[in-house]
């Protein structure tokens, strides 16, 4: 019995130490989660927070924690997107005591300049523009009147290259921003316009003020938030300030 009775104390005591030693090892892992900086990972027009997945995994094997913000960009007007943005990123992020970066496609990007423009964040990070009009687009120019765009929303018919328009609105960013463009003959645009351009929007319409890097990626519009190049030059500015140019 006495043997029974030692035999159970010396395995309580080693699921003591087996318990003690797995929490030991998971405390590290639980702090590095803490400190790892965050990405803010704002969809385009007309998608959810879903169309972002395959960018979000691949942030977040490089290191980072993402958060994913949804919006209901058919239905809403510019303002009333970014009052719902500014909550969740208020609610998730603002106050992380570590560097909080933003990566924004098509619209996404428009709305992370105008949040950034109305908010000041506590450990500013890097902003990476993927496919955003930022001085608008001409193919809303061009169907101003149509009936599908009416349909559209709001805030797609605010997407033109008028000084009105919601891009034009925005002003400069005072943040390191790199912006990736896109290069397809594919999508409506090569009916309609001249220049190069992704499908949708034009390669100038891109280019930002103050932009501290810029790059173009052979990719379509909708097909950037899944380019393995996109991620990896999104990834490498966010960690250096700067694109993976080719030599």
């Amino acid at each position: 019995m006495n043997l029974c009775r030692n035999l159970t104390a010396c395995l309580l005591i080693s699921l003591d130490v087996a318990t003690a030693t797995a929490s030991a090892e998971s405390t590290p892992a639980a702090d590095d989660q803490a400190t790892r900086d965050t990405v803010v990972l704002l969809h385009g027009l007309w998608r959810s927070r879903t169309a972002m997945w395959l960018m979000a995994h691949r942030l977040e094997n490089a290191g980072f924690q993402v958060e994913r913000i949804g919006y209901d960009s058919t239905h809403q007007t510019p303002e009333q997107i970014l009052d719902s943005v500014a909550a969740q990123i208020d609610a998730c992020c603002k106050a992380l005591p570590h560097t909080l970066h933003f990566v924004g496609h098509s619209l996404g990007g428009l709305i992370i300049r105008a949040y950034l423009a109305e908010n000041a964040v506590r450990q500013q990070g890097r902003v990476v523009l993927i496919g955003t009009p930022n001085k608008g687009t001409p193919l809303v120019d061009a169907f101003q009147d149509s009936w599908w765009l009416a349909l559209a929303g709001p805030t797609a018919r605010a997407l033109g290259t008028d000084p009105g328009s919601f891009p034009r609105s925005l002003p400069p960013p005072e943040y390191p921003v790199g912006v990736i463009a896109g290069l397809s003959e594919n999508g409506l645009a090569r009916h309609f316009l001249a220049d190069s351009s992704d499908g949708l929007v034009p390669v100038e319409s891109t280019k930002l003020v103050g932009m501290v890097d810029f790059i173009m990626v052979k990719a379509g519009h909708s097909s950037m938030r899944y380019s393995e190049e996109v991620a990896r030059q999104t990834i490498a500015f966010l960690r250096r300030g700067q694109f993976t140019h080719p030599p």
